[in-house]
């Protein structure tokens, strides 16, 4: 299992993350930001476990994202 971690408040809704791996990622209509889908907050950061299938478009989501809030954890 890995967890996907993001730092939405620093988003700038490039919607990188979501054109790679739009199972995950999708752009928030309410402010433009992107929205980690299943992400639950903790103190503004938000996390998500993800299973091995969704590991290489999620890792590839995190080094296209230009202002580098993506963090992808192996446990």
């Amino acid at each position: 299992m890995h967890k996907i971690t993001q730092y939405r408040d620093r988003c700038i809704g490039c919607n990188a993350c979501v054109e790679i791996a739009p199972d995950r990622w999708r752009i928030s209509k309410k402010d433009g930001k992107c929205t980690l889908v299943g992400g639950k907050p903790v103190k503004g950061i938000y996390h998500v476990d993800i299973h091995e299938h969704e590991l290489e478009d999620n890792k590839r989501a995190a080094i296209s994202c230009p202002v580098n809030i993506i963090k992808i954890d192996g446990r």
